[in-house]
């Protein structure tokens, strides 16, 4: 064969390896400039509305009063309807407590 053709046969075959790794190098980049996304599922504690808990103190306050008073008579209707009032107010306080220290669960979108 001439030197000429293997010189040319040479710069052919490396043009086309050169050619070759720069197609493969930018169908690299392209695939790393886009994010993977995916989905997560992630657990919060729920938003407190009434952080003092008066609304579940005031109801059990009035629910346990109203108990109390169907208890008794003369003076110890009126000890029973405060004894009501005040275990009433502990228990609408705890039940209001246990509401509000519930969590939520959210899915929320994150990518790399």
């Amino acid at each position: 064969m001439n030197s000429k053709l293997k010189s040319t046969i040479a710069v052919a075959l490396m043009s086309c390896v050169m050619a070759t790794g720069a197609a493969s190098a930018q169908t690299k980049s392209k695939s790393r400039a886009q994010p993977r996304c995916y989905d997560v599922e992630v657990q919060r504690p729920k938003q407190v509305k009434d952080q003092h808990k008066i609304a579940g103190t005031a109801i059990g306050a009035v629910a346990g009063g109203l108990l109390g008073n169907q208890v008794g008579g003369g003076s110890g209707k009126k000890l029973a309807t405060a004894a009501g009032a005040v275990g009433g107010a502990f228990a609408g306080r705890k039940i209001q407590e246990n509401q509000q220290n519930k969590t939520e669960t959210v899915i929320e979108r994150r990518c790399d």
